[in-house]
């Protein structure tokens, strides 16, 4: 399965220069953790880095610095790991488990955004995998108790 049946497709995203705060508002707004941040150099949003509820609590908050005054791109992180539409599931898994990160851009044809999916995307996916392949065993002992009898 390729990435792009599982991603959410809606992504909130903001620009670098948007203020902390705002950014916070937004999340708050779609009832989101994080928010994509890109640039836009052809009309097209481009990730360059993510910013998380919990980048603003431990870097702003906790920190008693004022979210009105410190800009996204101060606080996001940019050390990006991207995906592409047609990427595989389990491939991507194995990119997030190796560097450790739970969200992950996808990417259109283009290299603008196309969506987001998530650790938690990913274990939906492998849940209903699992399910399937539970479904198995009944289904084969009802198919031999048939042509037993």
């Amino acid at each position: 399965m390729h990435i792009g049946e599982i991603c959410t497709i809606n992504t909130i995203f903001c620009k670098r220069d948007e203020t902390v705060q705002a950014a916070a508002l937004l999340m708050r707004t779609h009832h989101v953790g994080d928010l994509v941040v890109v640039d836009q150099p052809n009309g097209e949003p481009v990730p360059v880095g993510i910013v998380t509820d919990r980048d603003i609590v431990v870097s702003v908050i906790a920190l008693e610095l004022d979210p009105a005054s410190l800009l996204v791109g101060d606080i996001m992180s940019d050390d990006l790991l991207t995906c592409n539409q047609g990427d595989d599931v389990y491939e991507t898994i194995e990119r997030m488990r190796l560097r450790g990160i739970r969200r992950v851009p996808v990417l259109n044809a283009n290299g603008g955004l196309a969506g987001i999916v998530s650790a938690d995307d990913m274990l939906g996916f492998l849940a209903e995998e699992m399910g399937e392949l539970a479904r198995i065993a009944p289904h084969q002992q009802s198919q031999e108790k048939r042509a037993r009898h």
